[in-house]
């Protein structure tokens, strides 16, 4: 038997010793049966328990080291909590090919990408939309696209004299509130119901409101400045080798500051239109536009880096069939960016038109998929940095099976 072994049945057994005159362990009750994924990840961090040489890394080896054992709802807890920086794996003196074999990052993005499917609703999109995410959001896209370009042909409004940036002349406002506010709607519904469903599975208790107040705004800090992005140690991921580098964090907040932007932008104009009574077009140098241009920049610029490293990237750091899903969010918000800020520049010609449909094409399209791929990830993985917050807070106990 190996020492590691060893470590981990005395572990048990102390645990075992301590019985209910402990009030800091709890009772096993029944726990659901695990997938493979779920028990690889299972099986691994029992190893990493009784190790812990990667206790200082990230949010998710303290988060570990609060249990003996891994449920179902702990390992979809664990997985969305890691941020895949990959340093683990490169300091892992059990890693691929020592016989134990311990990937925690790969392992973990199995589940991770399993929980996308598991919480989606409905939930036959989400299994579509993981087996076949870019051709889905391609298509999706392209499809919607040209839905509006062959209606504004039949209406012969496709090639129009300069509309001097007048949007609604093409798409009248209330029709244009209608489509994607359905779609967001359905966007945040699903999202919501997602959402609830993961935070009611990996819950515990919360603790004094006082506590459940800094908890919330400590994870609103972790989640706006992407923490954990830096390896937890400050100095990066790693990314094609044991190299540590901060440009998949970099990346990253540009990604999501524009994305912020542009929702920002929109925002504004709906104040502008419903609340001041100034409906659009607005001038390049209007907040709208401005904050628009600066949010497609950064849905430009922030993709093209995020699908550059992952080119690049070690593949055993990573869960390679996820990669068509994942690309499919950040082929999407490029393409959003790219015809949003092609509309922006051409708006006063008489390609207006065109450029409007693909642009609102491709946005209902981003918006119909938001819950079911990588957006969807964000909100679990703000949920996990949440609980994680939470749970530092509680009295320290060991957490065995389902409780």
């Amino acid at each position: 038997m190996h020492p590691l072994s060893d470590l981990i049945d005395q572990a048990r057994a102390d645990v075992d010793g301590i019985g209910s005159a402990n009030p800091r362990v709890v009772p096993i009750r029944p726990v659901l049966p695990l997938t493979a994924a779920e028990g690889e990840v299972a099986r691994i961090l029992q190893i990493c328990n009784a190790c812990r040489y990667c206790e200082g890394f990230c949010a998710v080896f303290p988060a570990m080291t609060r249990r003996l054992e891994f449920a179902k709802a702990d390992t979809h807890y664990l997985a969305n909590l890691c941020h895949n920086c990959g340093a683990c794996l490169h300091a892992c003196q059990y890693a691929p090919p020592h016989e134990f074999a311990v990937n925690v990052p790969r392992a973990l993005a199995e589940v991770r990408g399993s929980t996308y499917a598991d919480y989606a609703w409905p939930a036959a999109f989400g299994a579509l939309y993981r087996q076949n995410g870019l051709t889905v959001a391609l298509a999706l896209a392209g499809g919607l696209a040209l839905f509006l370009v062959l209606a504004l042909a039949l209406a012969g409004t496709l090639f129009h004299q300069p509309l001097a940036g007048d949007f609604y002349a093409i798409f009248p406002h209330n029709l244009l509130v209608a489509l994607f506010g359905a779609v967001f709607g359905f966007a945040i519904v699903a999202l919501g119901i997602g959402a609830r469903a993961f935070w009611r599975d990996v819950r515990e208790g919360d603790g004094p409101y006082r506590e459940r107040a800094a908890a919330g705004l400590e994870a609103i800090r972790n989640v706006l400045v992407m923490k954990y992005l830096d390896g937890g140690h400050g100095e990066g991921c790693n990314d094609a080798d044991d190299r540590f580098t901060l440009w998949r964090r970099r990346w990253h907040q540009t990604t999501f500051y524009g994305f912020m932007l542009c929702f920002a932008s929109t925002c504004v104009a709906t104040l502008y239109h419903y609340v001041l009574g100034r409906p659009a077009p607005y001038a390049p140098t209007s907040l709208p536009v401005l904050l628009g241009t600066l949010g497609g920049i950064g849905l430009v610029v922030g993709p093209i880096g995020l699908l550059w490293m992952a080119r690049r990237r070690d593949p055993a750091q990573g869960d390679p069939a996820q990669r068509p899903m994942d690309r499919a969010f950040i082929a999407l918000l490029l393409l959003t960016s790219a015809t949003g800020l092609a509309l922006l520049a051409w708006r006063d010609t008489g390609w207006m038109a065109l450029l409007l449909a693909v642009h609102l094409g491709v946005v209902m399209a981003l918006f119909a998929t938001l819950p079911y791929g990588k957006f969807a990830h964000a909100v679990y993985r703000s949920a996990a940095l949440l609980k994680f917050s939470l749970e530092r807070r509680l009295p320290s106990r060991l957490k065995l099976g389902d409780d």
